[in-house]
């Protein structure tokens, strides 16, 4: 299905791109420079996770984060990877270390949310 390009599409997935780790909706709310409202937001997240631009991260407490998708090697995309959120500023990153656990005869793994939780780099120094 082909979607038309607005300017808050554009918006929303650059301000995903050059955040370089996870947001929230009211951390896009707050830094994006085009008049854009909550629902609408969501409606892009949403609809970005479904085109595979983005993925959604649940944190322990519930709330929604949403990332541009990363690439492990040149050609390859994956959702299957562990997150990291600091606790001490809250950010959520994603780690570039693709999830291969070893699984018994059968199972497949289709989806991935997990969050690692501690200190930061920079909260570290």
């Amino acid at each position: 299905m082909n979607r038309r390009n607005t300017p808050s599409k554009h918006a929303v997935l650059d301000l995903l791109v050059s955040a370089g780790k996870a947001l929230s909706r009211e951390a896009i709310e707050q830094k994006i420079d085009v008049e854009i409202d909550r629902a609408t937001i969501y409606r892009v997240l949403n609809r970005f996770c479904e085109d595979g631009l983005a993925h959604r991260i649940v944190a322990e407490d519930g709330k929604q984060y949403f990332a541009a998708r990363m690439k492990f090697d040149e050609n390859k995309f994956t959702d299957n990877h562990f997150h990291f959120q600091c606790s001490k500023c809250q950010t959520i990153e994603c780690l570039a270390m693709p999830v291969n656990l070893p699984l018994d005869a059968g199972y497949r793994i289709e989806s991935v949310n997990c969050i690692l939780m501690g200190t930061c780099k920079d909260c570290s120094l």
